[in-house]
Formats: C-alpha cells, sequence, structure tokens
C-alpha cells in the first residue's frame, strides 16, 4: 500500500505525530480494542518495556503468524530473542560487525554517494530516494558481505518485496499478517539460498569481508551456525538499509518544511549529527516494537494479563512532553535528545552506528554538491505504508549547483 499527497493537504508524515499524540493522551497505556494489543505510549513506559526482557519478551512466535520459509531467518535474528540466546549470538556477530569495521566504512561511504551523484550530474531534477536514499545503503551492506558487485540489483529487488508493505493496509491485523508473510515467502527463500551458498562458498575460500568474518567469530568454543549467518544477514538489511532509506527521506522532507533549517546546517555542517538526531526522533522509521508479557504485571495504572502482545510506541513517547521541551518543535540543535527510536536496553538497534554514518555523510554531500536542494511539489511524493515503516517511497526533488 502506498499513498500519494494531495496538493494543498498536510503530508501523511505531519499527521503521523498528530495520531501519536491522540494516542498519549489517553494515558500512558490504552487497550486497542481494533488490534487487540496494549500499546504503551510515555516515554517512561516504553524505556521500561524494553528494558525487562524477563517480562516483556522479544520472542513473539507463540502470538503472531508462522511461515516455514521464514524460520531460517528466525535463527539468527536475535532481535526476536531473550537472553541467554540473544546474548550468545549478539556477542558472536558483534567479534566481526565492530564499531571500528563501521567506521572503516566512511571513505566508501562517501564514495559510493559520489558515484550515484554523479549520475544525477546533468539533471536539475531528480528523485532522491531512487537516486541515492535506497542504493546507498543496499551498495554498502552487500559490498560489506563480499558480494559480487553485479548481484548487488538481487538485495535491492529483495528488500523492495520485504519493505514495500503493499499487501497490507495502514491497521493489519493477524490474517493480514498471515496473507503478507505468504505473498513474500518465495523472496524469502530465494534469499535464504542465495545467502547459505555465498556463506559455503566463503567457508571455502575466506576473504576480507564480514561473511568471511561471521564465519571466523568464536565465543568460548562456539561459532556462527551457516543459518544463523543468514538471519543475521536479514536482519543487516532492515537494520543497517531501510532505516538509512527512511532516515534520508524523512530528513530531506523535514528540513524542506521547516524554513531555514537547510541554510543553517549547510552554514554550520558541525550540526548535522545533531539534525539527523531530531529526525530519528520526529519520524521514527519503526515507530511501534512489540513484546510479549510473560507474567501479569501493572504498567501504567493497567494491568496487563500474561501471553498478550504489548506494542512500546516510540513515536509517542518521542513526543512525550514529560521527557522533551517543546516536544512538538522540530529543533535540529536540541540536546540532550533521549529519543528511544533505535530502542534501549539489550536490543538497541545494532544497525544505528551504521545508519547514522551513512545518514551524516549523506546529507554533508549534498549539500557540497547542491547550493540548493528543493521539493517543488509535495504532490508528487508518495509514502510508504506507515503499517511497515514511516518513510518516502519516491520524493522528487530540484536541484541548484553552485
Amino acid at each position: 500500500m502506498i499513498s500519494k499527497q494531495p496538493t494543498g493537504e498536510r503530508l501523511l508524515s505531519e499527521e503521523l505525530p498528530d495520531r501519536w499524540r491522540g494516542l498519549r493522551e489517553a494515558g500512558p497505556v490504552r487497550y486497542d480494542e481494533t488490534q487487540g494489543v496494549w500499546q504503551v505510549l510515555d516515554h517512561a513506559s516504553v524505556a521500561t518495556v524494553l528494558a525487562d526482557p524477563a517480562t516483556y519478551s522479544s520472542d513473539l512466535s507463540a502470538l503472531t503468524p508462522t511461515q516455514p520459509d521464514f524460520e531460517t531467518f528466525r535463527q539468527g535474528n536475535f532481535v526476536g530473542m531473550d537472553p541467554p540466546a540473544h546474548r550468545r549470538l549478539r556477542a558472536l556477530v558483534s567479534q566481526a560487525f565492530t564499531p571500528r569495521v563501521v567506521q572503516g566504512l566512511g571513505p566508501r561511504i562517501e564514495a559510493v554517494c559520489a558515484r550515484l551523484l554523479d549520475d544525477v550530474a546533468d539533471r536539475d531534477r531528480f528523485d532522491l530516494v531512487d537516486t541515492l536514499a535506497y542504493p546507498l545503503p543496499i551498495i554498502v551492506i552487500a559490498e560489506l558481505l563480499g558480494v559480487p558487485a553485479g548481484e548487488h540489483r538481487l538485495f535491492q529487488e529483495w528488500a523492495g518485496v520485504l519493505f514495500g508493505g503493499d499487501q497490507l493496509g495502514e491497521a493489519p491485523d493477524m490474517a493480514d499478517l498471515e496473507r503478507a508473510l505468504e505473498a513474500i515467502a518465495p523472496t524469502v527463500r530465494e534469499m535464504n539460498g542465495y545467502m547459505l551458498e555465498h556463506i559455503r562458498a566463503r567457508r571455502a575460500d575466506p576473504g576480507d569481508d564480514l561473511t568471511s568474518r561471521l564465519i571466523a567469530a568464536e565465543v568460548d568454543g562456539v561459532r556462527l551456525r551457516d543459518e544463523e549467518m543468514v538471519g543475521f544477514v536479514a536482519l543487516l538489511l532492515v537494520a543497517g538499509h531501510i532505516t538509512t532509506t527512511a532516515l534520508l527521506g524523512n530528513a530531506v522532507v523535514a528540513f524542506d518544511r521547516h524554513p531555514g533549517t537547510d541554510a543553517a546546517l549547510r552554514a554550520d555542517p558541525a550540526r548535522i549529527p545533531a539534525a539527523v538526531e531530531e529526525v530519528l526522533r520526529w519520524l521514527p522509521p519503526f515507530p511501534e516494537l512489540g513484546r510479549r508479557v510473560t507474567r501479569p504485571v501493572v504498567l501504567g495504572g493497567r494491568e496487563l494479563p500474561a501471553d498478550t502482545l504489548v506494542m512500546a510506541h516510540l513515536g509517542a513517547a518521542n513526543r512525550d512532553p514529560a521527557r522533551f521541551a517543546a516536544p512538538d518543535v522540530f529543533d535540529v540543535t536540541r540536546s540532550p535528545n533521549p529519543h528511544l527510536t533505535f530502542g534501549h536496553g539489550i536490543h538497541f538497534c545494532f544497525g544505528a552506528p551504521l545508519a547514522r554514518l551513512e545518514a551524516r555523510i549523506a546529507l554533508r554531500m549534498l549539500h557540497e554538491r547542491f547550493r540548493m536542494l528543493a521539493i517543488p511539489s509535495y504532490e508528487d511524493i508518495v509514502h510508504q505504508n506507515p503499517a511497515v515503516i514511516v518513510g518516502v517511497r519516491q520524493l522528487p526533488v530540484e536541484v541548484g549547483r553552485p
């Protein structure tokens, strides 16, 4: 499902925060009769849920639809695990995907940005998502894993199917989710097969890439199984790709909608990191995180039964006036900015450093390449399905060169 923005009406990215504010005004915790889930809405309660995996489990397999082709993903996706399994897997992949590895990607990210922007060097208008926001993180991840350049398009095709959300409405129920899983299962199967073959080839002939480092990673004599590595690659596609795509698109829209912001960042590029954090607070790409209640518990004055689904609402928590001064003001100088967009506790987003680095470099290079970058018509913006991700699918921009 996608949505075009009619002329003269507010953007979906501006309507969503109003919905989130309305939810929060009903209290810190509410029960959604339509979807049959509890919603946790204030900053303190959301942080409590995310920091307590014993009470609020990340393993939702007992409450959500299953599909055989997704079981391989599940084996290495530690986002959906609790300790001690989560601790073991995260420790293993952390040996290979270190902060030093991420920081070392800076020059390559710059080179990829330069090449992508060179492709539109003779154009005054282009789609920012197609040109930069979508291919940049896909290329970086594929190169990081040692995937040959000629096969990077496969990652783009897979990501388009996995995160398109075309099978879902804006408020999907379990039956909708089950149908969506069935629809994308062939893509998951293809991706599983490709990555298993790639991993086995690297076992036979290791190289200087993340796949080879994952194979070599060892903690207490334990190594990752091939199927676990496939699950981690799927997680990396989410954490290191779609988040960056949404973040870049949301940033350009937010800067354009708040006059003077772009000029201020051009005048002082050192502000870009803080601006990225404010965009993350303003429009979290994944505004809700699901958890399963493991035992009866009282939260926000409400009694939550065991084995019920709780949605920790990051979008609402990020605009909690008890935690943020002027929460409905977009302020690229905001400091501190304790947003929860990348989560909290043991499940803090593994791909956050890479997404932040890519966004900072890409925004800086856009400013260096173009003396002006604007959205000529909001009517031409096409949004993603917010039930899947908050971002734009099409973002035509107009540029001026020095």
